[in-house]
């Protein structure tokens, strides 16, 4: 019995890394799909595997570190040889990096259900913006000493790389974590708003980054009408939805994007997808917060009200027989006597 019950642990484990490391591979596929090659360094606008590897930390724990090593591992042969000394360089960092991230985020008491304003914050700067410099440091110091990127152009693929790490886990990481833990509205009575939601989504993200009048913003108020209605379960497929979608038109030089250069088109798409992922994030993260903080109220009211009934008895002709009696021998509780001045 103890025995088939180790080789079902073993079995699941081996699962969940493999699981890991097929989806950082598929997602690391699409990533290359929209690939740009600057000055001999392959970057994207958005790394879906990096926030596939926070979410694997942050909803599997640490143990699973494996399937993303094997998952970066296969990733980058996609590029050239696996198994050069660069290659497994930049599989090292590309591994640490979410680790670094999830211990962060552990030490400051993240919470994956995002329904604190404090936890997006913390999946920000620290999950995004500060883990993601690992990855993007080690990654192009190994193309500079394999000379792969001038000196003079170090820099240029240092931000590239590191924006699409992070912009990887602004995006992805709270799909994946709506998906796996974050409690969905009631929404028996919403489902045709819900629909309306994904129809005006795509819609708006065509027309914004495919029409030549730079109509960008046409997609906040979209994303803000997610996040108060549906907090991130909407906001968040709705700020991918928004990015994929961008950066398609990008990478075509369509319609806002048209007449830039690669280096204004990459910038401009750094800005616009982290934007619509703060948006989407922050603001979700703060009405989820506050309709939290109303739900207790309410609880704390309710609780209130009954305690209040409990103590009703003691009201009327109850209250009355209770101060003769007190009048007479004293009060109950030891207080002073009630004629007492």
């Amino acid at each position: 019995m103890i025995r088939t019950e180790k080789a079902r642990r073993r079995a699941v484990y081996v699962a969940q890394i493999l699981g890991v490391a097929g989806a950082y591979y598929l997602a690391g596929h699409l990533g290359l799909m929209r690939q740009v090659v600057v000055d001999g360094a392959v970057v994207t606008p958005l790394w879906p595997p990096t926030g596939i590897a926070l979410a694997a930390l942050l909803c599997l724990g640490t143990r699973v570190w494996p399937g993303i090593a094997l998952g970066t591992l296969v990733t980058v042969s996609e590029i050239g040889d696996a198994f050069t000394v660069s290659r497994l360089a930049i599989m090292f960092g590309n591994t640490v990096a979410p680790l670094v991230a999830y211990a962060l985020l552990r030490k400051v008491g993240f919470r994956r259900e995002l329904a604190r304003l404090r936890d997006g914050i913390c999946l920000v700067f620290l999950g995004a913006f500060a883990g993601m410099l690992i990855s993007a440091t080690i990654g192009s110091i190994t193309l500079l000493l394999d000379d792969k990127v001038p000196p003079g152009r170090f820099w240029l693929v240092w931000s590239s790389w590191w924006a699409g790490d992070a912009m990887g886990v602004l995006v992805v990481t709270p799909v994946l974590l709506v998906l796996r833990g974050v409690r969905w509205p009631r929404a028996s009575d919403r489902w045709l708003e819900a629909s309306v939601l994904a129809v005006v989504v795509v819609a708006a993200s065509l027309i914004a980054t495919r029409s030549s009048l730079s109509m960008i913003y046409l997609v906040f108020p979209v994303i803000i009408w997610a996040a108060l209605r549906f907090q991130l379960p909407g906001s968040a497929p709705c700020a991918l939805v928004v990015s994929v979608l961008a950066i398609l038109a990008g990478t075509d030089a369509l319609g806002p994007f048209a007449g830039h250069s690669l280096m204004e088109i990459m910038a401009n798409l750094s800005l616009l997808n982290g934007s619509v992922a703060l948006t989407a994030l922050l603001l979700g993260a703060v009405v989820s917060e506050h309709k939290n903080i109303r739900r207790e109220t309410e609880y704390a009211v309710e609780e209130l009200e009954a305690l209040v009934e409990q103590l009703a008895p003691m009201s009327g002709p109850a209250a009355a027989r209770y101060e003769d009696r007190a009048r007479r021998h004293g009060p109950l509780d030891g207080g002073p006597h009630p004629d007492h001045r």
